[in-house]
């Protein structure tokens, strides 16, 4: 297995702009939980989906793409997500079969991403499907953090949030299977 931890792969830019998303999450956890200020969370948050969005175009655009950063990037978007959804779980009680259902999929995705890694000697990058439930997590959030909305709204947001987890999980699964089973 070729290493992964080199300083040329270690220190770019998209890194340390997922590093600085792993920091941000006890502020927005402390404005969101202890200070009881939605707005200042919920720009934090999207501050936060801004530097996500970044990492990646700036490790595309200028080839800074590496094993660290496929690893770090979603361990940053994972531990923001938890932070946000068992955050938020505090307001809205029904959130809870979300945060299973999270712990579910990424424990199973952090196994089977590691058995693919040892097996393959690389890690699969982010796809469209994880994205997309990366940013309706992201979006859903923000929602729900800004707005006092009606139980059914609520419940459809809880709704779909769990749907795009599903999908994501059910994608990378397959996905990974697949890689596993060309040994």
């Amino acid at each position: 297995m070729k290493k992964l931890f080199t300083k040329k792969n270690v220190l770019t830019i998209p890194n340390l702009l997922s590093l600085l998303r792993i920091l941000m999450i006890p502020f927005i956890i402390w404005l969101y939980v202890v200070e009881e200020n939605p707005f200042a969370a919920a720009v934090m948050i999207f501050l936060s989906g801004l530097t996500d969005v970044a990492d990646g175009f700036i490790a595309r655009k200028f080839n800074m793409i590496s094993d660290f950063g496929k690893i770090l990037d979603p361990l940053a978007d994972k531990l923001t997500q938890v932070a946000l959804i068992v955050s938020i779980s505090l307001t809205y009680k029904k959130m809870f079969w979300l945060v299973v259902l999270f712990v579910v999929k990424e424990t199973v995705m952090a196994l089977l991403g590691y058995l693919t890694m040892r097996n393959n000697g690389s890690v699969e990058g982010a796809k469209w499907y994880g994205k997309l439930s990366t940013f309706v997590l992201y979006a859903s959030m923000i929602v729900l953090i800004l707005f006092s909305l009606p139980n059914w709204a609520v419940d459809a947001i809880i709704i779909l949030c769990a749907a795009v987890l599903s999908l994501s999980f059910a994608m990378y699964t397959r996905l990974y299977i697949k890689a596993l089973c060309k040994q």
